[in-house]
């Protein structure tokens, strides 16, 4: 019995580990395969510069391309939504009586898809490297550590946890240059099923100031 355990043993840590090409590849062919989401998150922002953590969580909906909606569940009431054309902004748990719009900018840095921004020509815009194993939302993944190869990204560095069954993105968490972390953790995904598109029509509160930066 224990020469059986002792055969087991090692085949398992013979067992060759899941390269980062490989990870990569997969992640890139499901994301390439996703027309529309519908997810809940949680996001955790920690500064070190304050010693500040705020969590918030919400739900999204995404039709690829351009058209986003995430409506806040905590803080309850806080809306983004891109409805192709502009991206609506409004935080009431900051500002009850402000709306942004702005334009949505072309290319992957002004896009909605949150996950265009590490998946669109990895290779081309990072470095990356294997960045180990965790189980997210009970399911096993491989992360991907992104460190930019030109100035002028929005992070200095990201780390994406790739599903090892289906190579979907299932967190991320970004580092700006100033030491803020941003990490997102999705708890129900969904894929390719069918959304509202009123979702994705913001129509600002009566009483509330627009203020228009879309043109």
């Amino acid at each position: 019995m224990k020469f059986l355990a002792a055969i087991l043993m090692s085949t398992t840590i013979a067992a060759p580990r899941q390269s980062t090409d490989a990870t990569l590849s997969r992640a890139v062919a499901a994301y390439a395969k996703v027309k529309t989401v519908d997810l809940s998150f949680t996001q955790n922002i920690t500064n070190p510069l304050t010693g500040s953590a705020i969590t918030s969580r919400g739900e999204m909906l995404q039709q690829i391309p351009g058209k986003l909606s995430i409506r806040f569940t905590d803080p309850a009431g806080d809306r983004i939504v891109a409805d192709g054309k502009v991206v609506w902004l409004y935080l009431p748990s900051t500002d009850p009586k402000q709306v942004l719009k702005l334009r949505a900018a072309d290319g992957v840095s002004g896009t909605p898809d949150v996950t265009a921004q590490f998946l669109d020509s990895p290779k081309t815009r990072y470095t990356i490297a294997e960045a180990g194993k965790a189980t997210i939302a009970g399911r096993a993944a491989h992360a991907l550590l992104l460190v930019p190869k030109v100035s002028g990204m929005q992070f200095t560095k990201a780390t994406i946890w790739v599903d090892d069954a289906d190579g979907l993105v299932r967190q991320f968490e970004t580092t700006q240059g100033d030491g803020v972390v941003r990490r997102v953790t999705i708890s129900r995904l969904v894929v390719n099923g069918p959304v509202d598109a009123a979702a994705f029509t913001f129509v600002p509160p009566k009483g509330v100031s627009v203020f228009d930066q879309s043109r």
